[in-house]
């Protein structure tokens, strides 16, 4: 049974799968108020928002991993074969967008 945030008018705010400090409502799963905001363009918002927080998030747990590894904190070899070949395809494909931004920022204006 999922926790409600609401408003000041009443209205749900947010969704959670446990009660939190703002969501101590709970809810039956097939209450009509539950299901009309999550296929209300508001859950939509919000999940939206929510995917380019992973983008965000991917980006920092990259920046982190380069992090570890440069301190030897970790070895890039502790990772599971199919994360290291994860983790070069996304490093050479940054080396890629490095380069190709280097050749259009260039003063002449010519891509070569």
């Amino acid at each position: 049974m999922p926790f409600v945030s609401r408003n000041s008018n009443g209205a749900i705010t947010g969704v959670f799968s446990k009660p939190t400090p703002i969501a101590q409502e709970r809810l039956d799963s097939d209450d009509s108020e539950l299901r009309r905001y999550l296929e209300s363009g508001e859950s939509q918002e919000v999940r939206d928002e929510l995917a380019a927080s992973d983008r965000e998030m991917a980006r920092i747990v990259e920046d982190l991993v380069e992090v570890l590894i440069t301190k030897n904190i970790v070895n890039f070899t502790d990772f599971p074969p199919e994360a290291q070949k994860k983790l070069l395809r996304r490093q050479s494909l940054r080396q890629n967008l490095s380069t190709l931004k280097n050749l259009i920022d260039d003063d002449d204006d010519l891509i070569v």
